[in-house]
């Protein structure tokens, strides 16, 4: 039987604070490594487990990657706000959003909808004696009855002129690649003649370049100079109401078309080299025997 003195023993450690589950570790503490205590503890809470640093995946979501190079806690550049543009910044996007309301406000035929969508067909009808594939086609039917070796100088270097210009817009408006106003499909004639997007205004480039042409090569009268001049103007202007350009492409496609002009004036083809391109182009070689 059990002495007295150890029952009174296991009571008073029973009895004892330090004997409870949550105290166990302050009275016992196992060495690491070697065997647990003969008199068991009481696992630990995994409150109080002290957690194991682990690597987090790099794809974690809600969490933030630390960048190579970037000190913890500063956000991307691409995330923080200029507080102190520049002014030429402020400049050119204050530019651009006049332009672009000044643009959608003018756009009065954009739609049947619009204001003056009544008027669309006239604006329209035009705005294609600009294009491109009209003048092309035009200048061809002109030059094959042509019967005067100026005339046939005349429009061999006017359909030099417009290949030119139609190649070097196309270019740069893939380029720029800038959209219009209003979000509006190219119409067939415009992907043919490669007048896809907004910037420069092909038909403002080649109205300018041709009524300078015109005006420089042909004897007309003051009335006829006129015309021509305000045709230019407003056929640049029609592409606007239609909302097919801002107003700066308009502004741009003008200068561009006296570039033009200036160049193909500058290697003017003389009257020689338009009877031989003309020979090839229609398979008659005798002016080179």
């Amino acid at each position: 039987m059990p002495s007295i003195h150890n029952v009174r023993s296991r009571t008073r450690e029973r009895n004892s604070v330090l004997s409870r589950p949550e105290f166990m570790s302050l009275n016992h503490q196992p060495v690491r490594g070697g065997p647990p205590d003969s008199r068991g503890s009481a696992p630990k809470r995994p409150a109080q487990m002290k957690p194991q640093p682990s690597e987090e995946p790099a794809d974690t979501p809600g969490k933030e990657r630390r960048e190579p190079g970037r000190e913890p806690g500063r956000m991307p550049e691409e995330d923080c706000m200029q507080l102190n543009p520049s002014f030429k910044g402020i400049a050119i996007n204050s530019l651009l959003a006049i332009d672009i309301c000044l643009s959608k406000r003018m756009g009065v035929c954009a739609y049947t909808s619009s204001s003056w969508g009544g008027c669309r067909s006239m604006v329209a009808l035009l705005a294609l004696t600009g294009h491109g594939i009209t003048w092309i086609i035009g200048t061809i039917l002109c030059l094959t009855r042509s019967n005067t070796l100026a005339g046939q100088e005349v429009l061999v270097n006017l359909l030099m002129a417009l290949i030119l210009d139609v190649m070097t817009v196309a270019g740069v408006q893939r380029l720029v690649k800038r959209r219009g106003p209003w979000e509006m499909t190219p119409g067939f004639l415009d992907c043919v003649a490669m007048d896809v997007y907004s910037f420069p205004a092909a038909h403002a480039s080649r109205a300018a370049m041709v009524s300078k042409f015109l005006l420089s090569h042909l004897v007309l009268a003051v009335p006829l100079r006129i015309l021509l001049v305000l045709w230019a103007f407003l056929v640049g202007m029609s592409r606007v109401v239609l909302g097919k350009h801002h107003l700066t492409d308009m502004v741009c496609g003008f200068a561009l078309g006296m570039l033009h002009f200036s160049l193909m004036e500058t290697v003017w083809l003389s009257s020689s080299t338009c009877q031989k391109l003309i020979s090839i182009s229609t398979l008659s070689w005798s002016p080179f025997f």
